[in-house]
């Protein structure tokens, strides 16, 4: 048990100081009308209502095991991170509760919302409410890099009913030190040297044994004919790490962006005492690990790995970022988008998806030019392609449930403008 001292009245700083006594390494805290939280402002308040502030919290992982090789290593200490911070934030709410202060502790990571599958499954996006309470700053690995401990934290937040008297700033530099070491450790190409993000790499990748990894290796077993036919589809190493993540915690393939990241004033002397020896014993090992990568056939990824991996072992697996409605459709592009296919091709699509008999369509344009992608609510410009579609009949297409022609024949989806163009796009997102 803990022992709070923190007395009332509450402030910002008296706040900060009962994290600290609850066990986290670092905290800070920031309004709920912060513009950094416009996007989950909604979200938080349908959680908890009467929401004034949020206090975010770091912990410290310990260096060595994330840099290990050995997943179980890695994956234990993720996991046993993880416990810590639900542990700090619950010691935090019964304390501020002791001193009739409302607060509620969201997950910091499992479980989330799972009737939510599809679509956004969190309640709280930690790593923008730690960039607006001066916790660090996001590297080029999508990670929150802390001043001092690095790339070496989890996250977690708390939300209260509280105002304070101040709140924290976002720090006035970037502890990412540019050195794309990152890049050079991901086994899927997940980030890009310019600083492109290929989420969809790294979903089915590092996550293949969470949710959709799990739903993907479910219709193998559905799928199989009898049992040579399952092992044909699936390894029997395969079956056990699968059991392994049922039993004692899904299994993260990767997170090598982390276990290479030298930033941070606790880690970077080391790293820029020896450059050389940093590179030889933590990125090295990780490269030329014999593994299994799963990526999705026809992907960048699959791509990357070929070229740069050739001694892992490439597995396919079925894309599992899947739409369940339309907005979902028009955000999860972006994730699902790849460079590779889209070399040399410009085009704008219109979409016109109607959700209900009656209602006025959801129209949005795509457009792909050099290589990149952008979504736009509403029609503009000149379109070479204009997809109309019953919205449920375009989804269930999209997750593979329906047939094209049909729903052609059927006028569920009209396709005005250039097939090959359409053909192309849909290239770019491999399933």
């Amino acid at each position: 048990m803990h022992s709070i001292t923190t007395p009332l009245p509450l402030t910002a700083e008296k706040l900060r100081r009962l994290a600290l006594e609850c066990g986290a390494d670092d905290a800070g805290c920031v309004a709920l009308d912060r513009p950094e939280l416009d996007g989950q402002r909604a979200d938080i308040l349908r959680c908890f209502p009467p929401t004034r502030t949020l206090l975010s919290l770091v912990c410290r992982m310990n260096r060595e095991p994330i840099r290990s090789i050995h997943r179980s290593v890695a994956n234990t200490e993720f996991h046993g991170t993880t416990d810590h911070v639900n542990e700090v934030a619950r010691a935090v709410v019964a304390a501020l509760e002791r001193q009739g202060v409302r607060a509620l502790n969201p997950p910091a990571g499992f479980p989330m919302e799972a009737e939510n599958w599809g679509g956004k499954m969190w309640i709280v996006s930690h790593k923008p409410v730690a960039v607006a309470a001066g916790l660090g700053q996001m590297g080029i690995h999508r990670n929150v890099i802390h001043p001092q401990f690095g790339s070496f934290i989890l996250l977690g937040t708390v939300l209260l009913d509280t105002e304070l008297d101040g709140q924290a700033a976002p720090i006035d530099f970037n502890p990412c030190l540019g050195c794309k070491l990152c890049v050079a450790a991901c086994p899927v190409g997940a980030i890009a040297p310019d600083g492109a993000f290929d989420f969809s790499a790294c979903y089915h990748h590092n996550y293949r044994e969470f949710m959709g990894g799990f739903t993907d290796w479910v219709g193998h077993v559905v799928d199989s004919r009898n049992r040579a036919d399952y092992r044909r589809r699936v390894t029997a190493a395969e079956t056990v790490s699968l059991w392994q993540s049922l039993g004692f915690g899904p299994s993260y393939k990767a997170a090598y962006c982390l276990a290479v990241c030298p930033a941070g004033t606790d880690v970077v002397a080391a790293y820029r005492e020896n450059k050389s020896r940093h590179t030889r014993e933590l990125v090295k090992p990780l490269q030329e690990k014999v593994e299994p990568v799963y990526v999705i056939r026809g992907s960048d990824a699959e791509a990357h790995v070929r070229k740069r991996y050739p001694h892992k072992r490439v597995r396919h697996v079925q894309g599992t970022l899947q739409p369940r409605s339309v907005q979902g459709f028009l955000r999860g592009m972006p994730h699902g988008f790849q460079r590779g296919p889209a070399a040399g091709l410009e085009a704008v699509l219109h979409f016109r998806l109607i959700e209900s008999p009656g209602a006025a369509p959801v129209e949005a344009t795509v457009e792909i030019r050099g290589q990149k992608l952008t979504v736009r609510d509403g029609l503009h410009g000149t379109a070479q392609v204009t997809v109309t579609a019953d919205a449920p009949t375009w989804l269930e297409y999209l997750r593979g449930e329906r047939g094209i022609v049909g729903a052609l024949l059927t006028r569920k989806i009209r396709v005005r403008g250039s097939v090959a163009t359409l053909r192309a796009f849909g290239k770019c997102f491999p399933k």
